[in-house]
C-alpha cells in the first residue's frame, strides 16, 4: 500500500510540475490538502480539463488549484458535475458559473444537497424572487460556505431590529447586496447602524439606508464615515445639513473624500460660486459625475447666463435638460 501511494504521489508531482508548478508550490497545496498524495494523475487531468471546458481560463486555473487543491481530489461526477449543473440550472450565464468558481473554488467542494439546496431554500422563505437566487450566490459564492444557523439567520435578525419586514422587505436586501452576509454584525453592522442614528438618522431613514444603500451599513465607522462627517463639518455643513444629506443620499458617508467629495465641494463653491447651503437642500448633488453632468452642464448655462437651482440643473436627463433651458440649438 505504502509503495502504491507514493507512486500516486510521485505521479501527481509530475501532473503539477507539467503544469507550471514549482516545488514550493506543490508542497504547500499537499499540505493543504492531504488527499492529493493519493490522487490518480488520470483524475487531477479530467478535472482540470472539465474546469477548462467550462469556461474556466487556462490561465487562471493555477490560481484556483493553489486556492483550492482539493478541487483536483473531487470526484468530477460526483462532486463537480453536479454542483456546476445545478449552478447553471438558477437562471445564470454558463460564464457566470466559471467566473464564481475562479472566485471562490471551495464552492465546488460543497455538497449540493446539504449546503446549496437549503441554501437556496432559506433565501427563497425571505422573499428573494427564484430569478434572483442565482445571481446572489454567483456574486457572492462564498454565501455557500457560511453557516444557516449561526451566520446568516444572524443578519437577518438585525435587520428585522431595523424595523424591515422578514416578507419580503430583507429578502430585497440581500438581494440588492449579497456581501452583506459576509460582514459581523457585533463588529461592523450594529455599530454602523448606531453612528448613523447618531448623526440623527431615524428608524425611518435607516430603513432607507438598508433598502437602497445596503453597502454603507457595511463600512467602517473609525475608517471611512466618521472621517467623511469631521470633512463635511470642516466644510461648513451643520449637524442637522449633514442629517438632511446623509438621509437625501447616504453614499455621501462613504465616498472618497479626496476623489469625490472633495472636487466637488471645490466645484460648487469655486467655480459655480454656490453656498454649500444649496447642498443641504439637494443631497443628490454627489450622486452626479463631475465632468459628465457638473461641469458641462454648468457650462452650457453660463454661456446662455441662465440662473437655476441646483435641482434644476440636475435632476433631469439630457434631453429634458437641453429643452428645459433652450439649449438645442447648439446641438443641432
Amino acid at each position: 500500500m505504502e509503495v502504491a501511494s507514493s507512486q500516486n504521489g510521485s505521479s501527481i508531482m509530475w501532473f503539477f510540475r507539467d503544469k507550471g508548478f514549482d516545488d514550493k508550490s506543490i508542497n504547500e497545496m499537499l499540505k493543504k490538502c492531504k488527499r492529493l498524495q493519493g490522487v490518480q494523475k488520470e483524475r487531477a487531468s479530467e478535472n482540470w480539463a472539465y474546469l477548462k471546458s467550462i469556461g474556466i481560463q487556462e490561465r487562471k486555473l493555477p490560481s484556483v488549484v493553489s486556492r483550492c487543491p482539493k478541487i483536483l481530489a473531487l470526484g468530477l461526477n460526483e462532486k463537480l458535475v453536479p454542483m456546476v449543473e445545478c449552478l447553471a440550472t438558477l437562471g445564470t450565464k454558463r460564464h457566470e458559473v466559471a467566473s464564481a468558481i475562479a472566485r471562490f473554488p471551495h464552492i465546488v467542494s460543497h455538497s449540493v444537497e446539504e449546503k446549496l439546496c437549503p441554501l437556496l431554500a432559506f433565501f427563497q422563505a425571505l422573499g428573494v424572487p427564484e430569478k434572483q437566487l442565482g445571481k446572489m450566490i454567483l456574486l457572492n459564492p462564498r454565501l455557500i460556505s457560511y453557516s444557516i444557523e449561526s451566520k446568516l439567520t444572524e443578519i437577518v435578525d438585525f435587520l428585522a431590529t431595523l424595523g424591515l419586514t422578514r416578507e419580503g422587505m430583507i429578502g430585497k436586501v440581500l438581494a440588492k447586496y449579497p456581501f452583506i452576509m459576509g460582514y459581523s454584525v457585533d463588529k461592523r453592522l450594529r455599530p454602523t447602524s448606531e453612528f448613523l442614528k447618531s448623526v440623527g438618522l431615524s428608524e425611518t431613514d435607516l430603513q432607507t439606508v438598508a433598502m437602497n444603500f445596503p453597502e454603507v451599513l457595511c463600512r467602517d465607522v473609525g475608517k471611512i464615515l466618521r472621517p467623511n462627517f469631521a470633512y463635511l463639518k470642516r466644510c461648513g455643513f451643520g449637524d442637522r445639513q449633514i442629517a438632511t444629506l446623509v438621509a437625501g443620499y447616504p453614499p455621501v458617508l462613504i465616498k472618497s473624500i479626496k476623489n469625490s467629495l472633495e472636487p466637488r465641494i471645490r466645484f460648487l463653491v469655486e467655480v459655480m460660486g454656490r453656498p454649500i447651503d444649496e447642498v443641504a437642500n439637494y443631497p443628490d448633488f454627489f450622486r452626479y459625475g463631475l465632468k459628465k453632468r457638473l461641469e458641462s452642464r454648468h457650462r452650457l448655462l453660463k454661456e446662455k447666463d441662465v440662473s437655476c437651482s441646483l435641482s434644476e440643473m440636475l435632476d433631469c436627463n439630457q434631453k429634458k435638460f437641453l429643452l428645459k433651458f433652450g439649449l438645442f440649438k447648439g446641438f443641432a
